[in-house]
């Protein structure tokens, strides 16, 4: 894996660690994400970082080991250009559920 790659990835689990970071400051419940907007907005730019990095390591090397990689991308597309129609609950579940799977893909990366 090149350079570019790596930081890349490093910058994605900066993201995810942003995120984890409310997650665990804050109450469990979705009904507190959607209320807090300060929550709801620092989830909703980490996962644009995540879209935006993902989408230059698949310029740099298409066949990553990702899962989900288009996925992440098509996810930071939704986040920046479909802000008015943005549902909660998509980012909520991101939130609870897919980010522990992309951390543990990466950290396998990188190890």
């Amino acid at each position: 894996m090149n350079d570019c790659v790596n930081k890349r990835l490093e910058d994605i689990l900066k993201a995810i660690s942003e995120i984890e970071y409310f997650y665990e400051a804050k109450p469990k419940r979705f009904d507190y994400f959607v209320s807090d907007l300060f929550y709801l907005r620092a989830v909703q730019m980490n996962i644009a970082i995540i879209g935006e990095a993902m989408s230059r390591i698949l310029k740099e090397q298409p066949g990553i080991n990702i899962s989900s990689a288009r996925k992440i991308v098509n996810t930071r597309n939704y986040v920046i250009h479909g802000y008015d129609s943005l549902r909660e609950d998509i980012l909520w579940g991101i939130v609870v559920k897919d980010i522990q799977v992309l951390k543990s893909e990466i950290q396998a990366l990188m190890a």
